[in-house]
Order: C-alpha cells, then sequence, then structure tokens
C-alpha cells in the first residue's frame, strides 16, 4: 500500500538552529544561544520520572518495544507530513496498524509551520523539539503524536499539555506566532484513536509549577 501526503508547508519563520544535547546527572540538557537549558520532556516529566524508571527496569523488554514503536511511528508520520512516497508494505504491522488508526485525523492538518523542530525560550529557561506546529482544522496549535499500548485517560497525560504549552510559549516568543490550542492524536493498539484538544492558556500554571518543582528538587 504506497500512500503519499498533500500538505502544504509555510515558509520558515525563523531559522533551524541545531541544539546541542548533553546529558548531566541523568538530566537532559540543550545548549542554546541564549544558555543551556533542561529539556522540555525532562521537566514535565520529572514527577513520573521514578514511576517510569521502576517500570522500565521492572519491564526491559516491553520498555524496549514501546520506545521502538514510538520512534518508528514519528518516523511514519514525518514521512507523510513532508509528502513523501510510503510503502506501508514495508513497515512493521504494528506501527503501520497505529499510522492508519489516526491517518484520518493527521489528514486534517495543513498549514504546517515547522516539523521536529527545535525550539528554545529564555523566558522559560527551556528547550526541546515540537513534533509539530501546523493548524488542524484550521486551527493553529501544537500536534503531538502518540502510540499506545491501551487507551488514556486526560488525567493520566497532563504532562503532555505541559510540554505542548511550552513549546507553544516558545514558539511565540521566538517568532510572534501565538498558539492558543493544543492537539494530542493518540493511537492505542487495539485500535481507538483518541483525540485530546486543550487551551494553552488552562496548562500554563501547571508548566510554571513542573517548573519550580524540578527547580526545587534538582537544580537547587
Amino acid at each position: 500500500m504506497i500512500v503519499i501526503g498533500n500538505f502544504h508547508h509555510l515558509p520558515q519563520k525563523i531559522a533551524e538552529v541545531n541544539l546541542e544535547r548533553k546529558e548531566v546527572a541523568g538530566q537532559r540538557f540543550y545548549i542554546t544561544p541564549d544558555g543551556t537549558f533542561p529539556s522540555v520532556t525532562t521537566v514535565t516529566g520529572h514527577e513520573k520520572k521514578q514511576f517510569f524508571a521502576e517500570w522500565r527496569k521492572n519491564n526491559p523488554a516491553e520498555s524496549e518495544r514501546v520506545c521502538t514503536r514510538g520512534n518508528r511511528l514519528h518516523s511514519i508520520i514525518e514521512k507523510y507530513l513532508y509528502n513523501q512516497q510510503l510503502d506501508l508494505s514495508l513497515c512493521e504491522s504494528n506501527e503501520r496498524d497505529l499510522f492508519l488508526t489516526l491517518k484520518p485525523e493527521i489528514d486534517k492538518i495543513n498549514n504546517i509551520r515547522c516539523l521536529e523542530f527545535p525550539l528554545w525560550s529564555k523566558t522559560l529557561e527551556l528547550a526541546g523539539r515540537v513534533d509539530c506546529i501546523a493548524e488542524y482544522n484550521k486551527e493553529l496549535a501544537v500536534i503531538d503524536f502518540k502510540g499506545s499500548t491501551r487507551p488514556k485517560f486526560k488525567k493520566d497525560i497532563k504532562n503532555y499539555f505541559t510540554q505542548a504549552t511550552a513549546y507553544a510559549l516558545m514558539w511565540q516568543e521566538r517568532t510572534g506566532e501565538k498558539i492558543k490550542k493544543i492537539k494530542i492524536l493518540m493511537a492505542s493498539e487495539d485500535g481507538t484513536c483518541q483525540i485530546f484538544e486543550e487551551n494553552t492558556i488552562d496548562h500554563v500554571f501547571s508548566l510554571k509549577e513542573a517548573k519550580d518543582i524540578y527547580i526545587s528538587e534538582i537544580l537547587l
């Protein structure tokens, strides 16, 4: 099965800057033109870090499978959004099925600003790489793509919303373009497709709270 995307990409508002990544005591940092900042995922995932460390330790094979699944799914989606020809018969069946589950929602994306793009904020003192900034149903949003073993509840993925909010604020700081919406597109292995839609403004306080906790427990 061959698929080719048909997405419009807008001219880049800002030049892409390759941010050097470094690990310090298990914490990820990026060296940016404005300083060395912790990664968004490190900060927003800090509260769950111990839980996931224990889970990976007790489930090494499943942990590796899930990580590989995520990387492969993102690669397929990125190629599709770049309008590259994709032969899905060459993809692993699990990631192919997850992609096909998400495809009707991915096809609602257009006027793409950036994909897998490095961002940072001097104000937030955070950095990272955003999955996608584009219009979804004609509404500008930070868009994240997730594969999951089973469907999730909104209360279990609050860190996804704070992470996306950080990227929205970074984008606004770097370009002047405000992003009001967050879209998390999630496909589960049972064939379920979930769309979580949030307002960025509703998660600004949670982002500040996550950063304050991280600073108090790690950096101080």
